[in-house]
């Protein structure tokens, strides 16, 4: 839902209000190309088949870890699709956060609450999302001008181990299911 701020609408966040983003925990993302169109290959017989764009998605994927190491970030599950990407993964402590009491390196057994902080979005989910679409499109253009990434991105902050077993076998069984998927425009 939209709402006015200094006389414009604006779209509330999709970010939980009592989450701050920058600590550290296991994250679940999504991302959509625009119009969830079909840029990064096929699925055939239940296998994701990268195209060129595809395998760029994989590479700053990766590169995202190798560039960020004062965040202490860990790579998970990851899978991409035709027309969006989900991941998992964990931002470990680190001299940006202050929540010591969860570890990347072991899945969450209880979240504390701390507050989102407002301000410079730096040093957090957003941010890494932020730096990870923009390297994509950069090279992704340079094969097909059109491409586009939705304005957003989707997370769930993984809350336990049972939680985060799930995601991986959803990440993993993704091109299997395709044919049910709701971000199967074909």
């Amino acid at each position: 839902m939209s709402q006015k701020f200094g006389g414009k609408y604006r779209i509330q966040s999709a970010r939980a209000q009592w989450w701050d983003y920058a600590n550290n925990g296991m994250y679940f993302v999504t991302i959509c190309t625009q119009h969830r169109k079909h840029f990064f290959g096929k699925i055939f017989d239940g296998k994701m088949e990268l195209n060129k764009i595809g395998e760029i998605v994989v590479r700053e994927w990766k590169r995202t870890f190798d560039m960020r190491p004062d965040m202490n970030l860990c790579m998970d599950a990851f899978v991409v699709m035709p027309n969006h990407f989900h991941a998992i993964i964990g931002i470990g402590e680190n001299k940006y956060n202050t929540n010591v009491e969860a570890r990347c390196i072991a899945p969450l057994q209880s979240l504390p609450s701390p507050k989102n902080k407002f301000g410079p979005q730096s040093k957090n989910l957003a941010s890494i999302i932020r730096g990870f679409k923009s390297a994509v499109t950069i090279h992704a253009r340079k094969i097909n001008p059109q491409f586009a990434w939705q304005p957003r991105f989707h997370d769930h902050i993984v809350r336990n181990e049972k939680s985060l077993k799930n995601i991986r076998r959803y990440i993993f069984n993704n091109p299997a299911m395709w044919h049910r998927d709701r971000n199967n425009a074909t």
